[in-house]
């Protein structure tokens, strides 16, 4: 069983940090790298893979350095998220020609096996430059699988796929997990990485925010402050009502909408309405204000 060890990773270009100090053990089972678009999620798998010096710190696999040692793609098998492809021959051969490169006693063999994997076997003697973004996503699997590793590395696997290839990819890398490999995905999506992974680091502005099983990830999101724009019949009665209650910590009037700052999510959805009831007041909308993955991220990392 193989694991990956960050030991204070950095990684910046120019004046510009894309991941700042991280340190994380990436074992085997099903990891979920989650963070918002342009969190550093890329810059880090890249660095996982060997293909990416860190600017500071270290990147070990099973204790053995990942940068500038070749012999780690033996045991790395790598999705990027970036599409570009050779379109002009088919799957099957783009899966042999890997096969042969990693130098496989039976390429063939090989080849007929990952795309049996990821279910385009059917599709495999087309050319690449007519399969959709779904197909090219699991043909692109397909040469991470084809040389065996014990590491699997997926930036963004499931982008462009169908309901149908989701479920089948999932299927796919609990089955791996199950055989002992290490599997680490990265996804803007929480809901995504809540179906399937084991564990889960979130990355945002490029430090490393939180580690856990999804349910405290999940705590963590659900406890920070909650930030709603509500508009009412009598937005002045119902926020002093609000804040006599004790359901919200804070609130604006501004514009004809009150802005209402809550700590106690579940006590907030249960006061509102009954307030609005006892005082008579009509509520016209309610609306979060601040539920983006950023905003709910950037709580994360200021913790």
């Amino acid at each position: 069983m193989s694991a990956i060890l960050l030991d204070r990773v950095s990684r910046w270009y120019g004046s510009v940090v894309a991941v700042n100090d991280v340190t994380m053990t990436i074992g085997p089972g099903i990891t979920g790298l989650l963070g918002p678009n342009g969190a550093g999620k890329s810059t880090l798998i890249s660095m996982m893979g060997g293909f990416l010096a860190p600017s500071s710190g270290t990147v070990t696999l099973d204790g053995g350095p990942v940068w500038r040692h070749p012999d780690v793609y033996r045991a790395i098998g790598l999705v990027p998220e970036a599409e570009a492809m050779y379109d002009m021959v088919t799957g099957a051969q783009f899966l042999l020609a890997n096969a042969r490169l990693h130098g496989l006693p039976d390429a063939d063999a090989a080849a007929r096996r990952a795309l049996d994997a990821v279910d385009m076997a059917d599709a495999a003697d087309r050319p690449i430059a007519t399969y959709s973004k779904g197909m090219k996503q699991r043909i692109k699997m397909a040469t991470a699988l084809v040389h065996d590793p014990a590491v699997l590395l997926l930036d963004e696997p499931f982008n462009g796929m169908d309901p149908r290839q989701r479920l089948h990819l999932m299927d796919l890398l609990r089955a791996l997990a199950a055989e002992g490999r290490t599997v680490l995905f990265s996804s803007h999506i929480l809901e995504e990485v809540e179906q399937i992974a084991d564990t889960i680091e979130v990355l945002v502005a490029g430090r490393h925010a939180a580690s856990g099983d999804y349910r405290r990830i999940r705590r963590l999101m659900t406890e920070r402050p909650h930030q709603y724009t509500i508009a009412s019949s009598d937005d002045r009665a119902l926020a002093a009502a609000l804040l006599a209650d004790g359901a919200a910590d804070g609130v604006q009037l501004s514009g004809g909408t009150l802005a209402v700052q809550t700590s106690d999510f579940g006590r907030f959805t249960h006061a509102l309405p009954r307030l609005a009831r006892d005082g008579g007041i009509r509520l016209l909308e309610v609306s979060p204000a601040d539920e983006s993955l950023e905003s709910v991220f950037a709580y994360l990392v200021a913790r």
